[in-house]
């Protein structure tokens, strides 16, 4: 159990929440929401002893193994998988006690520690961390590259994986879907759907948050408040609260007359029929989250191109590749206007690089290319992020596109992307990687293209962002080819899929569903296994796990039963403290004709106060029993 209190956090003069409590108990699984900048991060550093709390008490039970995703990877030559295998530090140092012991002859000194190592599935270790890698993306030959050799995004991968391969009690994953491809993210997922312990997790892909957690920290406003759900459960019921709002329903009123006036003009257009069923899809969605989503500070849209030939590209018979390496072979690819084409496939298939085609940042190594006269493409990739002039600001980049435009327009238009005020007028060069983001993104919906060409547009956008471009993409009236791990981007804005496998690029019948069937047989057909998710008890054979988990449950089920009891008290008295607190917030209470009132509820606040103090300590001193038991 991890047991805020009251607790109050501040980076500098800024608060990002205050008199905040909420519990997580073992074995939950528990999302981080909010805007970027209110304190997710700093919430991970507080759990890790590197921020102190200003405010309020914090407890856990001792001992617990807290893993996370290290942000820096050191330069060391040893192997990829050696320094996954890092991870289970109890691991490594029994192997360093066996070779001490080896040194040393000590014959029952070994016995002890290859009873130990086998007890904690030490010899199937490095099977474990092959899983592990092979599910996030890793060949077999990489396994035994230096971690020199890797990039910064694999890097990441590698530190990712080396916080799986722990054996903990709480995980802490911030942002673990940045660097990762579709099948990597679905890999990602199942593995933590099976994770035992405790996990908390701070994402902006809300398929990702709503498979596997069941409870949503929310922070906003200096408030950090406990959901209980998934996040779609979560948006739901702040969606109720919003609604309240009478400016909040007016607004949803004008979006809903907007997108029915848009499907009533053009759903029997030939031309527009695709675009009027993504509106539908919008339509369908808003009564469940738009509402939720009405204080976004983010507000654009693609203007209509100014021209759509017809068609706006073709390929006819292409090879693509690199060099004498051909990765596709014979793409034949006719893109339209309103066409809305989602790229699947593995890491390495060549997605990015059919874009670059598209793009005409590559040239295929055979067939032709067609392009349209009046062809204007807007290129999302993550390495444009590089290319913006850091000594420079927003407004700069934008004026650099349009140097007639008035610097009131152009302000006007940054504040869609949320950037206002001084922020406008700021270097680029400590932007973060979202900030940097939204400002390519500004700068590509300001050029009006009629043909997008997205590569991973999500990273580093936070949820209101992320649902900000889905709508805006919606409404787009040109074509759109994405690639992205982002699922609910993918099934918002995409009618049709393309499948880039196996050296070929061909149209999927089927939804991301079927895509994650697919996935399944195809690693079967490679010969790869995701058996048992590369779990931390898998070096265990299940005959001796299931007696070994039987024995433990009959022996702790009486310490489980009043720890179960002592947690529900202290949750029932905790619910008593907030709801006294609620009616002693209340001006009116004070009153002269509600002194008897409020003299009572003092008396109550007393005591339960001390019965809730009194609760905790018996639930930390069964902890702290279990916590033994566990040794």
């Amino acid at each position: 159990m991890l047991n805020f209190k009251n607790i109050s956090l501040r980076r500098g003069v800024r608060v990002l929440f205050s008199n905040t409590s909420f519990t997580i108990h073992k074995g939950q699984k528990a999302g981080l929401t909010g805007a970027n900048g209110t304190g997710k991060s700093s919430l991970f550093a507080m759990l890790l002893n590197q921020l102190q709390i200003d405010e309020g008490d914090f407890s856990m039970p001792p001992g617990l193994e807290i893993a996370h995703v290290a942000q820096e990877t050191p330069a060391v030559t040893s192997s990829a998988i050696d320094y996954v295998l890092d991870g289970d530090k109890e691991l490594r140092q029994i192997q360093q006690h066996l070779i001490h012991a080896e040194q040393h002859n000590d014959g029952l000194k070994l016995a002890e520690l290859h009873n130990t190592l086998e007890h904690i599935g030490g010899y199937t270790a490095q099977a474990r961390a092959s899983i592990l890698m092979s599910g996030l993306g890793f060949s077999t030959e990489q396994e035994q590259k230096a971690v020199t050799t890797f990039s910064g995004g694999w890097r990441m991968r590698l530190n990712l994986a080396q916080a799986l391969m722990c054996r903990s009690d709480v995980l802490l994953l911030d942002e673990p879907t940045n660097h990762l491809d579709l099948d990597a993210v679905i890999w990602l997922q199942d593995w933590l759907c099976k994770y035992s312990g405790t996990l908390l997790l701070i994402s902006h892909d809300r398929d990702f948050l709503d498979a596997i957690t069941d409870h949503i920290i929310h922070i906003e406003q200096n408030k950090a408040e406990i959901y209980t759900g998934n996040y779609s459960a979560f948006e739901k019921m702040r969606a109720e609260k919003l609604a309240q709002q009478q400016s909040a329903y007016i607004k949803q009123q004008r979006e809903i007359e907007h997108i029915q006036s848009f499907i009533t003009r053009f759903k029997a257009k030939a031309t527009k029929a695709k675009q009027a069923q993504s509106r539908v899809k919008a339509l369908e969605r808003m009564e469940v989250i738009s509402q939720a989503h009405v204080d976004s500070p983010f507000n654009f849209s693609f203007p209509a191109p100014e021209k759509m030939p017809n068609p706006l590209l073709q390929i006819e018979e292409a090879d693509i590749g690199y060099g004498e390496q051909v990765i596709l072979s014979q793409v034949s690819l006719s893109i339209t206007p309103g066409d809305r084409i989602g790229l699947l496939g593995p890491n390495g298939a060549g997605k990015s690089s059919l874009i670059k085609i598209l793009a005409s940042q590559m040239q295929p190594l055979a067939g032709n290319i067609q392009i349209a006269e009046a062809l204007n493409i807007g290129y999302f990739a993550q390495h444009q992020l590089e290319q913006l002039r850091l000594d420079e600001s927003p407004l700069w980049h934008l004026q650099q596109l349009d140097k007639q435009a008035t610097e009131r327009d152009l302000r006007n238009f940054l504040g869609g992307f949320d950037f206002r005020g001084d922020k406008i007028s700021e270097k680029v060069k400590p932007f973060s990687g979202g900030e940097k983001a939204r400002l390519v993104l500004a700068l590509l919906v300001y050029q009006n293209p009629n043909l997008l060409l997205l590569d991973e547009p999500t990273n580093h956008l936070d949820l209101e962002m992320r649902h900000a471009l889905s709508m805006a993409l919606q409404e787009y009236e040109g074509a759109l080819v994405v690639v992205s791990h982002d699922r609910h981007l993918l099934r918002s804005v995409t009618d049709s899929l393309l499948l880039v496998a196996d050296g070929k690029a061909q149209p999927f019948d089927g939804d991301l569903d079927d895509y994650r069937v697919w996935m399944s047989e195809h690693k079967k057909s490679l010969g790869e296994t995701d058996v048992d998710m590369g779990s931390p008890d898998s070096g265990l054979s299940r005959k001796v796990q299931r007696q070994n988990e039987a024995e433990r449950r009959k022996r702790l089920k009486p310490l489980l039963n009043k720890l179960k009891k002592a947690e529900q008290t202290v949750e029932k008295f905790h619910t008593e403290q907030k709801k006294l607190e609620t009616q002693l917030a209340d001006s009116e209470i004070y009153s002269d004709s509600n002194k008897a009132k409020l003299k009572k509820l003092l008396a109550q606040k007393i005591n339960v106060d001390k019965a809730l103090e009194q609760s905790e300590e018996e639930w930390m001193i069964l902890e702290e029993l279990l916590e033994q038991e566990n040794l």
